[in-house]
């Protein structure tokens, strides 16, 4: 068995701004990744009704960073733990961990991929078609290929040839639809 990845909601930038919102289910763990900032709470919640998913239900969130585009409805899922770059939090706990190679679930498993901000991390997952990369290195499939936020142009570069090194069937952007990376994936 192996995990499966649900796009919620898919994110967009220009005059108004949204993260994409993924579903990971891998067993026990029910996994969502950048819940910030939707047009609507019910682009988030509703999606998870259909899948079956009460907010209770949600065992893990994770943010790529800690803009508030990704993280401003993290408080929806009261029993999550959640996980940064450096640490895990659940209520009032903190615990202190490296995300790099840190295995959330049997399928789940996250990776440092600085360059959007130093501490951007992206979700890796194992899936029946392949690896799903859930990441800020990319916007959407059309770009931009130079991030205008980078706080560091070069490690973000290092880190997307580091994953498409990977061969991810699929890539989950930060800001865009999903796509399958190919040979105009922006470097």
């Amino acid at each position: 068995m192996t995990a499966t990845v649900h796009v919620l909601t898919v994110g967009y930038v220009g005059p108004k701004t949204a993260s994409t919102v993924t579903l990971i289910r891998d067993g026990a763990a029910q996994v969502v990744v950048d819940p910030g900032m939707v047009a609507d709470r019910d682009l988030i919640l509703g999606p998870l009704r259909e899948l079956g998913v009460a907010p209770e239900d949600v065992t893990d969130v994770v943010f790529s960073h800690h803009h508030p585009d990704h993280t401003l409805n993290a408080a929806l899922f009261p029993n999550a733990r959640f996980h940064d770059h450096w640490a895990i939090y659940q209520n009032d706990d903190w615990d202190d961990r490296d995300a790099d190679g840190y295995q959330l679930s049997d399928h789940v498993r996250l990776m440092r991929t600085p360059g959007h901000t130093p501490e951007d991390i992206s979700t890796l997952v194992a899936t029946e078609e392949g690896l799903v990369v859930l990441t800020h290195l990319w916007w959407s499939a059309e770009g931009p290929a130079e991030d205008p936020y980078a706080t560091d142009g070069e490690q973000l570069h290092r880190h997307r040839e580091t994953v498409l090194a990977s061969e991810p069937v699929l890539i989950v952007p930060a800001h865009g639809a999903s796509f399958a990376p190919s040979g105009q994936t922006p470097r």
